[in-house]
């Protein structure tokens, strides 16, 4: 499905002229700081398309590629919390909207457990003739998304949670 994406957003927008920038091994991470636990994953098969003449900008990742230190916490973020086996990806798409000196701006739609959400995202972004670094730190709130934590629980997950994206890019030639 990520290749899918990809190469459909790569057809639409071929030009002659067009600096197209991939990146497939790219990492998310999430963290959660609750009263009673912490918990962090990470996703090191991350996705992403950058087209620098529209300024497009495309992630997407598998959820049940986020490893966690804990196999229960795994399988509850994926059977219970994400509902990985009815929504398996998770997307953005959308516009870099400012690009100085390093520091960037997105906005665009965010997809996660089927809900999408229109987000705004500061962070950086370093390009060269050859490749674009991008990182980005900022928070999704669990009920945007609709994913319900058990009262049972609700201690040991936060409502907020802190996304951490970090990917090269390369041209495509």
């Amino acid at each position: 499905m990520n290749r899918l994406i990809i190469g459909i957003l790569f057809l639409a927008s071929i030009n002659l002229n067009a600096q197209k920038f991939l990146g497939s091994n790219g990492q998310i991470v999430f963290f959660s700081e609750a009263p009673l636990e912490d918990i962090s994953a990470i996703n090191n098969n991350v996705s992403a398309v950058f087209d620098a003449n529209t300024n497009d900008l495309v992630f997407q990742l598998k959820v049940s590629d986020f490893i966690f230190r804990k196999s229960l916490m795994q399988e509850h973020f994926n059977e219970n919390y994400l509902e990985s086996d009815i929504y398996p990806n998770s997307t953005f798409l959308g516009k870099v909207t400012d690009n100085k000196n390093g520091s960037a701006t997105v906005k665009g739609n965010l997809t996660i457990h089927g809900i999408t959400n229109n987000i705004k995202v500061n962070g950086g972004m370093i390009q060269n003739k050859e490749s674009i670094i991008i990182s980005a730190k900022f928070t999704v709130k669990l009920e945007d998304y609709s994913i319900k934590v058990p009262t049972l629980v609700m201690y040991k997950i936060a409502e907020e949670i802190e996304i951490t994206v970090n990917i090269e890019l390369k041209q495509l030639k």
